[in-house]
């Protein structure tokens, strides 16, 4: 950001944009849409985009009042999830955020540079990396994984039917252990407050559970297709050309490594349950998350397929209204008060990007306490009719 920008910003930590900020025009459609360049992002005024100013501030106030409980040391990590298999930072930040509504910022509260673990939101981002090996030709939803991936993950009867839609919508059922965590959650030294009762297994494709484990089974298998660690293929595919910046790092686990073209490459997790995981600053969850506004398009380059994303955005059969690692909302239950098609990636924290493209909306939310639809229909009730 640059210091330009910076002295655009109100003080006490809400930002509410200055008219001097940006340049002209708005953006309603990808093909019309403004994009952000690289290293900065062009600003509004909420009277520029006929949003109630005093609306929207007290939108921002509401957010920043609601910080989460989570030990800003991390401290509470292990008993919350079990054993770590990654590092964690010291610290994280306080409650931050941005308001991206039509293509420009029109509020920003908190350090949104501070790079911290998002969790889960990180399950959103292989989404995006499946959506790219579709693309490129190197996986279809429906096949079998095994049909691609033969490092012995896929082996047996049970395993052999999993198909990568299957991984996505969380509905795999995958059997076994990754990095040393077993896929049935059984266990609290391992799984924490997360632990799960012993269950038997439903066939593939017949069962919804939220798992880490087989969510690590699935970024290998797409570091296999790929055959490039997956930080590298996110990085090249997705966030360059979003004009993401340098900051951000996918973590492994110390014991996530695999042997690629004779060298040791990381394999890394969906989320930071076990440490490790997505780190990243507020600015560079808000490109993604503007890059699914626009259906996954970026500046005249399609970088997921709309197809794709319009699979993505469909709940999966027995998921609580899930689609391809993202929380949907069509039964207006994930977040109240908003339209159907709204849509979110959450992490633990919580750790926020929801999207509501009938507002022409992005908000990024980060360590906060409540559902985040409460700080977005605040905002919402600040456009203007």
């Amino acid at each position: 950001m640059t210091n330009l920008s910076r002295r655009c910003l109100l003080a006490l930590g809400v930002a509410i944009l200055l008219p001097a900020c940006g340049t002209p025009g708005t953006a309603t459609t990808a093909a019309s849409a403004y994009f952000p360049p690289a290293g900065d992002w062009a600003r509004r005024s909420p009277e520029q985009l006929g949003l109630d100013p005093a609306a929207l501030a007290a939108a921002v106030q509401y957010a920043q009042s609601h910080e989460t409980s989570r030990a800003l040391d991390f401290s509470d990590q292990e008993a919350t999830f079990g054993t770590r298999l990654g590092s964690m930072p010291t610290k994280r930040a306080r409650t931050n955020g941005l308001v991206i509504y039509k293509g420009y910022v029109v509020a920003e509260f908190g350090d949104t540079q501070f790079v911290d673990p998002t969790y889960s939101v990180a399950k959103s981002m292989l989404a995006t990396v499946a959506g790219v090996a579709v693309r490129d030709g190197r996986l279809g939803v429906d096949e079998p994984v095994a049909r691609r991936v033969n490092d012995g993950g896929y082996a047996t009867s049970h395993n052999a039917q999993v198909t990568w839609k299957q991984h996505l919508q969380q509905e795999s059922e995958w059997e076994g252990s990754m990095w040393g965590k077993n896929g049935d959650f059984v266990g609290k030294t391992e799984f924490g407050a997360g632990e799960r009762k012993p269950r038997a297994l439903k066939a593939p494709g017949g069962f919804y559970e939220y798992n880490d484990v087989r969510i690590n089974r699935f970024a290998l298998s797409l570091l296999r297709v790929f055959e490039q660690p997956v930080p590298e293929v996110f990085q090249e595919q997705v966030m360059d050309p979003i004009g993401a910046s340098s900051t951000w790092k996918w973590v492994p686990y110390h014991n996530s490594y695999v042997e690629l073209k004779g060298k040791q490459a990381p394999s890394v997790s969906g989320g930071t349950r076990w440490g490790g995981g997505m780190w990243i600053n507020s600015w560079d969850m808000a490109r993604f998350g503007y890059l699914w506004l626009r259906g996954g398009a970026w500046n005249g380059r399609q970088i997921v397929p709309p197809a794709y994303v319009q699979a993505a955005l469909t709940p999966s059969e027995h998921g609580p209204d899930y689609g391809y690692l993202w929380w949907l909302n069509t039964k207006g239950k994930n977040l109240p008060g908003l339209p159907p098609n709204a849509y979110a990636a959450l992490g633990a924290g919580q750790n926020t990007i929801l999207v509501s493209p009938d507002h022409d909306l992005v908000i990024v939310w980060r360590w906060h306490a409540g559902n985040p639809a409460e700080f977005a229909t605040r905002v919402i009730a600040a456009i203007r009719k």
